[in-house]
């Protein structure tokens, strides 16, 4: 059995919600429902009869729950998310064996208590949070007490990348062209918070931690190099401040965090160059199968036959690819998939 590590569903519950506020429809919202195996129950099951042997842990995509409500309503929210996926789950094992809960770190106090409900009472494989929290860095004191839960419910933190189209490619424009805070910006979002959890030593006082990375780490693995000997120059580019000593306080090189504390998924948009650049950048261990449907043209079906493919014909050692479709996962959220 393959279990695809990262895909995504809209339980109906929270639609209603967000249309009752009037939020959701915008932007990455309205790709959203331009996506019908997204949403549509039994146009995702149909898809999924194509492929035997295979079962999705099913997360909630965006837009985050702090774009659509405020701080006072995300908790409420993050409820309708997670009640949604776990009934989806206890109904549908066969195709949906886990899923990963909500919750928003807008409010600090309520993702505490939604991640202990959902992992303890739901029986979530972890939880899902965004590369930042309405513009705010996702290092900052006021998060770390749902780093501490995490590290104590000793589950995966799945990190979503998140950037919208108000935030432009160049500080003389107000909003971002072309797609590019997509095409390129969730990219660049997943490795600036993945270097924000490192040199804030959120890692180091939070060693246990399980972050999992989506696409790869994004621009991570093409930029080895920089990450490896460029930063470990850190602080001549830089005036005012000793960052040369930042970087001895830490536990370990800078490389040795992106390469080692991290899990990173294979979800390329079907690319078989990215997928090579992550396979050689981070160990068997800490790879995850996953294919992000149903986000390809064909609606969902091509993303998860095209991983597949490029996977299998990597000439992979089996006990790699073991890992890979099922043991790294089953390994760090502590649970047994069958089939």
């Amino acid at each position: 059995m393959r279990i695809d590590a990262y895909t995504h569903f809209i339980p109906a519950g929270i639609i209603a919600a967000m249309d009752r506020v009037g939020g959701g429809q915008r932007d990455i919202g309205k790709r959203m429902r331009g996506v019908p195996c997204l949403y549509d129950l039994d146009a995702r099951l149909r898809m999924l009869d194509a492929f035997p042997d295979y079962a999705q842990i099913i997360a909630y995509p965006s837009p985050p729950v702090e774009d659509v409500v405020g701080p006072d309503r995300v908790e409420e929210f993050t409820r309708i998310i997670n009640d949604g996926l776990a009934a989806l789950v206890e109904r549908h094992r066969d195709r949906f064996p886990g899923f990963v809960g909500q919750v928003s770190l807008a409010n600090v106090e309520g993702a505490v208590r939604e991640a202990e409900r959902a992992v303890t009472q739901l029986g979530a494989c972890g939880v899902q949070i965004y590369t930042n929290v309405a513009g705010a860095p996702i290092d900052q004191p006021q998060f770390e007490p749902f780093w501490s839960a995490m590290e104590r419910l000793d589950k995966p933190v799945w990190i979503h990348p998140a950037r919208r189209a108000d935030f432009a490619d160049y500080r003389t424009e107000q909003t971002s062209l072309y797609e590019i805070w997509w095409t390129f910006g969730w990219s660049y979002e997943t490795a600036a918070a993945m270097a924000r959890l490192v040199f804030s030593k959120t890692l180091d006082r939070h060693p246990q931690l399980k972050p999992i990375v989506h696409h790869f780490g994004g621009i991570v693995p093409m930029l080895e190099g920089r990450i490896g000997p460029g930063w470990d120059q850190i602080g001549s580019r830089t005036s005012g401040e000793d960052l040369q000593a930042l970087k001895n306080s830490l536990a370990k090189r800078p490389l040795d965090y992106f390469r080692e504390s991290f899990y990173a998924d294979t979800a390329t948009f079907g690319s078989r160059i990215g997928t090579q650049a992550g396979l050689a950048f981070y160990p068997p261990e800490n790879i995850l199968f996953a294919s992000d449907c149903p986000f390809d043209p064909e609606k969902g079906p091509g993303f998860i036959r095209d991983t597949q493919a490029i996977l299998d014909s990597l000439d992979l050692p089996r006990e790699t690819l073991d890992l890979i479709y099922r043991g790294n996962l089953e390994r760090i959220t502590g649970k047994t998939f069958v089939g």
